[in-house]
């Protein structure tokens, strides 16, 4: 398939191809199910703060449980992930339409059906976004992130217009059930899906260990931690049209279901034309520079639906607001994948997706709370400011590049022979790294090693310390523990490419005329007599 656009080479990947058509009409689907729940909320509660906590229903399940679905997604088998997301978002969307079929609804029932499918979502994202670097190449995948984007907002665009057609005709119940129908292509087309399977070296780790990595990861990786903290900003106040826009449309505009729906779909719109904007932005200009201009960009249109009394001058600030959300929101996710490795890429996704949907679930209802006590207006304009803020804070924390960084394993550990009888858990171990240094490169050498001691704890090094030796000055030793010999073996098998140039330079460093000797020792807790051992 050849077109202008290079994020279109993707297409030529039949399994890509097959799965995004089948997301398209999965998306299409819930979009007319949140047009169905907004709306119909407004006739179960006269509240707006009830009407903004049907987004904060589906997004704060993201930010609760995405972390653990990450652990799935780096462990367990995705495809079944997947499968099992979309098979209860389907019994749950089945649910909704009976009981408002029914008219069983209230508005906390209908918060809480609405929670669930976030549930659903929350277990299904990590393992779907990670699975984009299993269908197509590496250079590909900011191009697939972008058309997944491109793909949910197309639907956009014509989804909640329809919706606001099926609730004004049908009522919510309609909506609900077009959802329920719209699971079954991509149910399908994952069924059909085979990917690839890749013995791994190492048993599975264990869940708790497993989330606990990827926290560290994040803790440890300062690029990634920018890209959340912005795409936190970035959701909880970008998130606050789309969450008051059922009252905007209600109180200022004075229009019906119909025209909120066509609204959101000049939203979905835009957002489809970013998916052309951000390959020439991406190739012009650097990351900081284009998630600044996201910011400022999304904060006028904000403004300006703020204000707007005017149904066309609406509808256009949305449509240039949901160009650059999707220009903001698809570079954060590339940013998070070509960042990460594989080993730990479904954490990291999941924390990303943590911080930038639960600022979106905070967001929803906090901007919902001051719409209510003042009025929309002042909530628009409060978000619009907070926006203005986001755009100045890449002067003191810029957006990360991720051009030129090579994640693929370093490879390079081969497991030593060892003459003690050791298992897989035998533990704790303790390693012991000697250089000699000459003088002149100390200043350099303690540089290299707090990057080495960054890079040891992230890939889960306990109780790092560095030694200098009182008799020989020049010497130098490294030291770490980790819990078992699996955990060493694991601790080596997670470094990159990217990490390899310091352990060259430090080798380089080493003056020593034998190379680095590597002391590994097996620690004992008790002395031979049973009793704790004392150090004299």
């Amino acid at each position: 398939m050849r077109m202008g656009n290079p994020a279109f080479v993707v297409f030529s990947n039949q399994t890509f191809r097959r799965l995004w058509l089948a997301a398209l009409a999965s998306n299409f689907g819930g979009l007319i199910q949140v047009v169905g729940a907004s709306w119909h909320m407004t006739t179960l509660s006269a509240s707006e703060s009830m009407v903004a906590l049907v987004q904060t229903s589906i997004t704060l399940p993201i930010m609760l449980f995405s972390l653990a679905a990450g652990v799935l997604a780096d462990g367990g088998d995705r495809r079944r992930i997947i499968l099992t997301a979309q098979l209860f978002m389907l019994v749950v969307a089945v649910a909704l339409a009976v009981l408002a079929g029914y008219g069983l609804l209230t508005p906390w029932l209908l918060l809480t059906l609405s929670f669930l499918i976030g549930c659903g979502t929350a277990l299904h994202n990590p393992s779907w976004q990670a699975s984009v670097g299993d269908i197509v190449s590496r250079e590909n995948v900011p191009y697939a992130v972008s058309l997944n984007a491109m793909g949910f907002n197309m639907v956009r665009g014509v989804g909640p217009a329809v919706g606001g057609f099926v609730v004004a005709l049908g009522g919510a119940a309609a909506a609900f059930a077009l959802n329920a129908v719209s699971y079954i292509a991509i149910i399908w087309a994952i069924w059909r899906w085979r990917p690839a399977r890749t013995a791994a070296a190492l048993s599975r780790e264990p869940f708790a260990p497993a989330f606990v990595a990827g926290l560290r990861y994040v803790a440890m990786s300062p690029r990634l931690q920018r890209v959340i903290g912005r795409a936190m900003v970035f959701g909880f106040a970008a998130i606050a049209v789309q969450a008051l826009l059922p009252v905007v449309v209600k109180e200022r505009l004075e229009l019906g279901a119909v025209s909120y729906g066509v609204l959101l779909g000049c939203f979905g719109f835009g957002a489809v034309t970013g998916a052309f904007v951000s390959p020439g932005l991406r190739a012009r200009y650097r990351n900081e520079r284009i998630v600044t201009i996201c910011f400022a960009v999304v904060g006028c249109g904000t403004a300006v639906v703020a204000v707007s009394t005017i149904f066309i001058v609406s509808a256009v600030a949305l449509i240039v607001s949901g160009c650059f959300w999707l220009i903001a929101m698809s570079l954060s996710n590339a940013t998070v994948q070509m960042s990460t490795p594989r080993w730990v890429l479904g954490r990291t996704l999941a924390l990303y997706q943590t911080g930038a949907f639960g600022g979106m679930a905070v967001g929803g209802w906090v901007w919902g709370v001051i719409a209510e006590v003042y009025i929309v207006q002042e909530a628009l304009i409060g978000a619009a400011a907070v926006l203005a803020f986001g755009a100045l804070v890449g002067r003191f924390a810029p957006f990360p590049d991720f051009d030129g960084l090579d994640l693929d394993p370093l490879d390079q550990f081969r497991e030593p022979s060892l003459r003690l009888d050791l298992t897989r858990r035998s533990g704790p171990i303790k390693i012991g790294i000697e250089y000699e240094i000459a003088e002149d490169d100390v200043g350099q050498f303690m540089t290299l090693m707090a990057e080495r001691r960054r890079v040891r704890i992230r890939d889960g090094a306990r109780r790092w310390s560095l030694n200098r030796d009182l008799e020989n000055p020049a010497l130098w030793t490294e030291e770490y523990h980790v819990a078992t010999w699996t955990e060493y073996l694991r601790h080596h098998a997670r470094r990159t490419m990217e990490d390899g140039s310091v352990n060259d330079r430090l080798k380089r460093l080493h003056k020593g005329d034998l190379p680095l000797r590597v002391r590994r020792s097996l620690e004992q807790s008790r002395s031979p007599a049973g009793r704790r051992a004392h150090l004299p």
